[in-house]
């Protein structure tokens, strides 16, 4: 789940990082109002969850409130990436003498926690990596102690900074590095982090994103931050068959029947069993098939929850069939979730047998699932099927229509 900038810098201002003053506005007149109080030159920000604002003219520099209307203006009708901004940020302009980079985040070979940070802040850290090496330091530390700002400090000194610069990015680093475990983030990043002319060191721009998991245990922040319950946003807003989704699955404690992600194509999916969603979503990728969306199911749901799932699935517009596929389930009964999707299925207004390609869940209570599909014609097959051929077989139902 990622943050707008604005939803960033608040969790940053909880943890006493220093900051640029600032206002969220959602219209051009709030932005001169905002310039206005502020007193100065400012810059505004659009508030999308993607990266290459400046790029796009996302980010608008000015003098004073009638520039910062105009800029305000242009700004919120401008889509980056596809997205629509929620509003615009609108900050003081100082002047910055030197940029810094910070990030922490997990090293999948290192299988540990990383703080990277650079001298070279404002650009991407892909190119510092590649073209100045020296620049950047990278310092694994362990999860599983109390985390020191000794350690932040070594990140930051590995790039030859030192004196007051030192102590006072430290304290910096130290804070990211406790947001990211405090709130279950995959990246706490801050770029840049500005020395500005008067020796002050603030963060300039933030990055977050937190585990879609850790939702519920910080329910209490997201609402302090007013994100409603229902938006799972990733690199995106959800989409409204998202949010539809992800209301199924919170209707219902039983087992999980959502955490759908959607996508532009024509089949779709019901899967799970941990890592076999991602198999057969790929699977399905690899043999030419068009997911209409990801999304997991298991841990046992109800037979409600599992035709709510179905039946919004089936609904979408795009979709010409859906393929029910799982792996080999211990805790998930294959009845129950046999008889979710063809209730489902029946109540969007489609015959079983026409809208599910095809049914791979082999496990608890098989035979009595396999009765219930053989009496409504949809088609199964069992454990000596894999869930490569399954996918296959799903895809090639599709070239018939």
């Amino acid at each position: 789940m990622r943050f707008y900038e604005y939803e960033a810098k608040q969790l940053l201002e909880r943890h006493r990082v220093p900051l640029p003053k600032r206002k969220l506005v959602t219209d051009a007149d709030g932005a001169a109002a905002a310039a206005f109080d502020l007193g100065g030159p400012v810059v505004l920000k659009s508030q999308v969850l993607s990266g290459g604002r400046m790029k796009a003219g996302g980010v608008k520099f000015a003098e004073g409130a009638g520039q910062a209307k105009q800029a305000a203006a242009e700004i919120l009708k401008l889509t980056i990436n596809g997205l629509t901004p929620v509003g615009v940020l609108v900050e003081e302009q100082r002047t910055i003498a030197q940029e810094y980079f910070a990030a922490v985040t997990y090293d999948g070979r290192a299988k540990r926690p990383v703080i990277i940070f650079s001298d070279m802040g404002g650009i991407d850290i892909e190119e510092v990596a590649e073209f100045h090496p020296e620049h950047l330091s990278r310092t694994h530390f362990s999860a599983l102690h109390p985390f020191s700002d000794h350690i932040a400090k070594q990140a930051v000194a590995a790039v030859g900074v030192t004196g007051n610069d030192l102590t006072r990015l430290t304290s910096i680093v130290a804070a990211l590095v406790r947001i990211f475990f405090d709130y279950d983030m995959t990246l706490a990043e801050i770029n840049p982090i500005g020395r500005l002319d008067d020796g002050t060191i603030v963060a300039l721009d933030a990055h977050m994103d937190m585990e879609a998991e850790a939702r519920r245990t910080h329910a209490a922040l997201l609402q302090q931050l007013g994100v409603p319950e229902s938006d799972n946003r990733q690199a995106r807003p959800p989409t409204p068959f998202e949010i539809a989704a992800a209301k199924v699955d919170a209707a219902d404690t039983r087992g999980v029947a959502g955490n759908l992600t959607e996508f532009d194509g024509n089949l779709g999916l019901i899967i799970g069993a941990g890592g076999g969603s991602l198999t057969l979503f790929d699977a399905v990728r690899a043999a030419g098939g068009r997911p209409a969306n990801y999304c997991e199911i298991g841990g046992n749901p109800s037979v409600a929850k599992a035709a709510a799932l179905t039946k919004l699935i089936c609904q979408q517009p795009k979709v010409k069939k859906i393929a029910v596929m799982m792996n080999v389930v211990s805790n998930t009964r294959v009845d129950i979730v046999a008889r979710g999707v063809i209730k489902g299925c029946i109540e969007a207004g489609f015959d079983p047998a026409e809208k599910i390609a095809i049914f791979r869940i082999p496990g608890s209570w098989e035979e009595d699932g396999f009765q219930i599909l053989k009496k409504y014609g949809v088609d199964y097959v069992d454990r000596s099927v894999s869930m490569h051929e399954a996918a296959r077989r799903a895809v090639a139902k599709m070239g018939k229509r």
